[in-house]
């Protein structure tokens, strides 16, 4: 799996559902204008985007060097450092808020960096979390399709926080308590199918990396299996991820 792609190539992939999660998810997490806010995991930048239109006081870190790059070229006032969650390069109760958005699933130890941000945000202060649902978020069309030609791919389901409830276990492992975990959903319209399709052959993610490794003939079979079951569109994915918060 990877993420070693443009900024470009994951805005695309991604970023269309993201920036609408992040105005959903900003709210649940009860963040606002004049917060000292931390997006752990920032990407090329779509809740760091959507914060500071708030008015929040935003800090970004990310461990890639092309969206630290991109970040620092979008968002010059911002301090964007390159880091993962694990390891927090911030002194304790720097922050009145820890975000991460879809990115526990992809913390090498989930727990841990839940826990690091709860020791960078000050005492009353919110860790907030969110990752799409297995079987209804963004990217499950796609797994869907998938599992009409291949039943036994493993999909997205079983990554961290994915599954209801996991994110408030998460959370208690990293000592946070009384957690609020609900569902948050955007929907996004797609004009067609080929605006839908393209994305996923560029390699992102775990969904990028199974279409990779098919043959020609594959892409072909699963493409067309995709195109059957959504359409020639326009038509509208239903997203919904799990969200969790907590005070420290």
């Amino acid at each position: 799996m990877t993420f070693d792609v443009s900024p470009d190539a994951y805005g695309r992939f991604m970023g269309r559902y993201a920036e609408p999660l992040a105005k959903v998810f900003t709210s649940f997490a009860a963040v606002g204008a004049g917060d000292k806010v931390l997006d752990v995991g920032c990407g090329p930048g779509a809740l760091t985007a959507h914060l500071a239109s708030v008015g929040a006081e935003v800090t970004a870190i990310d461990p890639s060097p092309r969206f630290i790059d991109a970040m620092r070229a979008r968002f010059p006032d911002i301090d964007v450092r390159r880091g993962t969650a694990e390891e927090l390069p911030y002194p304790a109760a720097t922050f009145d808020a820890a975000l991460a958005q879809l990115v526990v699933h992809f913390m090498v130890d989930a727990a841990a960096g839940i826990r690091q941000m709860a020791r960078v945000t000050r005492p009353g202060g919110v860790v907030a979390t969110c990752v799409w649902d297995g079987p209804t978020g963004a990217l499950a069309p796609f797994w869907d399709a998938v599992h009409v030609l291949d039943p036994a791919a493993q999909d997205e389901a079983l990554l961290s926080g994915a599954r209801r409830g996991h994110l408030t276990e998460l959370f208690a492992a990293a000592g946070l308590r009384n957690v609020d975990e609900q569902a948050i959903a955007v929907d996004v319209v797609h004009p067609t199918f080929d605006e839908w399709w393209e994305p996923y052959t560029f390699g992102v993610g775990p969904a990028g990396d199974y279409l990779a490794r098919l043959d020609d003939a594959g892409r072909a079979r699963l493409q067309t299996v995709a195109r059957e079951r959504l359409g020639d569109g326009p038509f509208t994915v239903s997203a919904t991820a799990w969200a969790a918060r907590a005070a420290v």
